[in-house]
């Protein structure tokens, strides 16, 4: 895999305020032939969103696809939850409501 692949992994993505559309370096853009791993600093000045035409300067940095979720100020508080990905959290939370389901049909084998 090359550097530029990888580079491309942790690259934050941007998204349209005016239309949503959500800029993603990782997969690049087919309407306006830009390569995958192009970061969206490298985007040509004259750059228009290819939902609505918005300028680039219309678009706000929303982070990596995989980073920590919430603010970054807040990631050092809680029983270190905070720090982990949006889908470890899903995993996390549906593992839990798993195991207590368990424990509850567990409850009627006392009879």
């Amino acid at each position: 895999m090359s550097d530029r692949a990888t580079e491309a992994e942790t690259l934050d993505r941007y998204e349209c305020r005016t239309c949503g559309y959500v800029y993603e370096p990782k997969k690049g853009s087919s309407q306006g032939n830009i390569a995958p791993g192009t970061a969206f600093e490298e985007l040509a000045p004259k750059w228009r969103c290819p939902v609505c035409g918005a300028s680039k300067g219309q678009f706000q940095n929303v982070g990596p696809v995989e980073g920590p979720s919430g603010f970054e100020e807040n990631l050092g508080y809680g029983l270190g939850v905070n720090t982990l990905t949006p889908s470890q959290k899903n995993l996390l939370i549906f593992a839990a409501l798993g195991l207590g389901f368990l424990f509850l049909i567990g409850l009627y084998g006392l009879h």
